[in-house]
C-alpha cells in the first residue's frame, strides 16, 4: 500500500497545487506569496486525499 500510495501522491498533489494555483491567479492574485500558498495548500492536502484515495482502491482489489 506504501508504494501505491506514493504514486498517487505524486498524482494526486501535483494536481491540487496546481488547481490552487490557477484559483490564485484567477483571482487576482498574481505574486508570489499568494501562488507559493496556494501551492503550499494544495500540498499538505494532497495526504489526506492520497490516504483515502489509496485505501478505496486496496479496498476494491
Amino acid at each position: 500500500m506504501t508504494r501505491l500510495a506514493g504514486i498517487m501522491f505524486s498524482i494526486i498533489s501535483t494536481t491540487l497545487m496546481g488547481v490552487g494555483i490557477i484559483i490564485a491567479l484567477v483571482s487576482g492574485n498574481d505574486t508570489l506569496n499568494p501562488i507559493v500558498i496556494a501551492a503550499a495548500i494544495g500540498f499538505v492536502a494532497a495526504i489526506p486525499v492520497t490516504w483515502i484515495v489509496t485505501k478505496k482502491i486496496v479496498d476494491v482489489m
